[in-house]
């Protein structure tokens, strides 16, 4: 009966010490998963319209003479 006790006082001990471990692990892989999730969402971008006119995008260029390095 003393062996039973031991282990599971022991196995008790562990526990205690991995649960917090194990519970962080979870909210990290969750908030993991909410980020990829986002950054697809972001990437797919609007959906697009069939025949519809698309805006046009132009990158904004420094000017030549510019002082600063950009």
């Amino acid at each position: 009966m003393n062996a039973f006790q031991n282990v599971l006082g022991i196995t008790a001990l562990i526990a205690l010490v991995l649960l917090p471990a194990l519970a962080g692990l979870a909210r990290e892989r969750r908030i993991d998963r909410e980020l990829r999730s986002a950054q697809r969402a972001r990437s797919d971008g609007p959906p697009k319209t069939a025949g519809a006119a698309q805006p046009v995008r132009t990158v904004r260029r420094p000017y030549a003479r510019s002082w600063a390095r950009v």
